[in-house]
């Protein structure tokens, strides 16, 4: 078995860089880790040195993936509130017993399912 420790990196392909730029840095408040003009790739650090989102323009068909950040509890309703009053549809707050977890649901400007994931200290009674 390989001892792996949590995953570091997720990329996806998007149409228009600069628009998800704006998006994922003044939205989600995600910072430039390094910029890849030539390849037109950003990568982007997404609570720390510990994991990266990687934004990759191209012209192919973009297949919507789903990825969760993790947040704290306590900020979970403040960051739905802070969606919908800049206009973006959220679904949620879910419970998810079997993790214990809740999150809310949210969309990217090219469709990929993002989530805010907030684990919870105690199994709720309420399956999900």
């Amino acid at each position: 078995m390989l001892p792996i420790r949590g995953l570091f990196e997720v990329a996806i392909h998007v149409k228009q860089l600069a628009r998800s730029e704006t998006f994922y840095r003044e939205v989600l408040g995600l910072e430039v880790g390094f910029r890849d003009e030539v390849r037109r790739w950003l990568f982007l650090r997404a609570g720390g040195h510990a994991g990266m989102l990687v934004l990759l323009e191209g012209e192919q068909e973009i297949r919507p993936q789903h990825f969760a950040f993790a947040i704290d509890g306590a900020e979970l309703d403040r960051a739905a509130e802070s969606l919908r009053a800049q206009g973006i549809v959220v679904d949620g707050p879910m419970i998810h017993a079997w993790m214990p977890a809740k999150s809310i649901y949210f969309a990217d400007p090219d469709g990929h399912e993002l989530e805010l994931c907030a684990s919870l200290a105690t199994a709720p009674s309420t399956p999900a």
